[in-house]
């Protein structure tokens, strides 16, 4: 029987990681593939205590259906941080609760993107989102990223020459890359984009993992209408939860996801709300994201020094100051997908640079993922690498 399965469904691209995966779970292999937090990091034993005390204190609430924007008093607390952390003056009411932030991202496909509108993301990309907002069939444009942030002139040049609709960024510890905005190319795109309607997405699931600690400024500070945060607790508590939100202040914006978001899956998971607004009420989070910054620092350090030692010389490689990721280029063109089927041999994977990009064109760079390995796997894993590689 010949099914009619949507075009929108058809053009929309595998993710490339999940299908990775399926490999590697099955497998004794070194995965540096996935965007894994470590699971040592997961804080069970007092996410055991949150949840005995909600089930015992909060009765038949956390079994009941709830309101689409999320748990208020979750909300209420994200606001807080904001301003705590950013300065910044948000309330509860600019806050909504997603299924991880992923679902951020296909709730604003719903709400703005119709057929080949202009949608402007970052060269290379998050595949998530090329993926996601694949569904509604709009235009990609790649915008080049360099060592301090977006091309803001090849910005300027596309937001004068069509109508954006809509504009993703990692601005930090960018995935898949690892580099970070600097603070003068965040002003610099916010100067361009004030005299724009596009609306700017900020993504930021890594801002709290900076190694240092460092806590850095938003492009739109709130200064922007259009501008939307969107934010998890997947990278600081546990993913499993999946647990994101959406900010703005864009009170029209904000009514339309709202709506998608009852058309889509009534509201988030609310136990899972309950539960981690009880961690977060009970617990320092600030100590918990210290403990994950220092693991992470260690492992992104064990590494480069991994890369230094094994890779050759002419092998390029970015040098992240948080998150959880790093970008390698090979010369001469050399193909990691290629070098991917031969590492699968040597038990060892990662991501090949193709999925990052609209057009698949990269066939010389990589992802590895750093945080889901001990030290003795990532040297290990780095060693087989290098030795496919020459």
């Amino acid at each position: 029987m010949n099914t009619a399965y949507s075009d929108r469904i058809l053009k929309t691209p595998k993710s490339f990681i999940r299908e990775i995966l399926k490999v590697t779970e099955v497998k004794d292999i070194i995965s540096f593939a996935g965007g894994l937090p470590n699971p040592i990091s997961f804080p069970q034993d007092t996410l055991q205590e949150s949840m005995n005390r909600i089930v015992n204190e909060e009765g038949a609430k956390p079994f009941q259906y709830s309101t689409t924007e999320g748990l208020r008093p979750l909300r209420e607390y994200i606001a807080e941080r904001y301003e705590k952390q950013q300065n910044l003056k948000v309330s509860a009411d600019d806050i909504l609760i997603t299924t991880g932030s992923q679902q951020g991202l296909d709730l604003m496909g719903k709400v703005l993107v119709n057929k080949g509108d202009a949608i402007l993301i970052e060269k290379p990309g998050y595949l998530g989102a090329i993926q996601s907002f694949s569904l509604y069939e709009p235009e990609f444009i790649q915008i080049n990223l360099n060592e301090n942030g977006l091309d803001t002139d090849q910005l300027e040049q596309e937001l004068k020459k069509q109508q954006v609709k809509l504009i993703y960024t990692v601005p930090n510890f960018q995935n898949p890359t690892g580099l970070t905005y600097s603070k003068e190319n965040r002003k610099k795109i916010a100067d361009i984009l004030s005299d724009y309607p596009a609306i700017l997405i900020e993504d930021d699931p890594y801002g709290n993992l900076s190694f240092d600690g460092e806590i850095y400024p938003y492009i739109t500070d709130g200064k922007l209408l259009n501008g939307v945060l969107f934010g998890s607790f997947s990278k600081i508590i546990t993913p499993g939860m999946r647990i994101g939100w959406i900010c703005t202040k864009n009170r029209e914006l904000m009514s339309h996801l709202v709506t998608a978001k009852q058309a889509s899956d009534l509201h988030t998971n609310i136990f899972s709300q309950y539960l981690i607004n009880d961690y977060l009420r009970q617990n320092d989070i600030d100590i918990h994201i210290s403990k994950i910054r220092s693991l992470y620092k260690e492992q992104c350090g064990a590494m480069l020094n991994a890369i230094d030692r094994y890779f050759p010389k002419n092998v390029r490689v970015t040098r992240p100051k948080g998150g959880m990721f790093l970008w390698v280029t090979l010369p001469d063109g050399k193909s990691t997908m290629e070098l991917f089927y031969k590492a699968l041999e040597k038990n060892v994977s990662f991501v090949p640079g193709n999925p990052f990009y609209v057009q698949g064109e990269s066939f010389s760079t990589m992802r590895l993922n750093y945080t889901n390995s001990s030290k003795e796997m990532i040297e290990e894993g780095i060693k087989r690498l290098a030795g496919v590689m020459l």
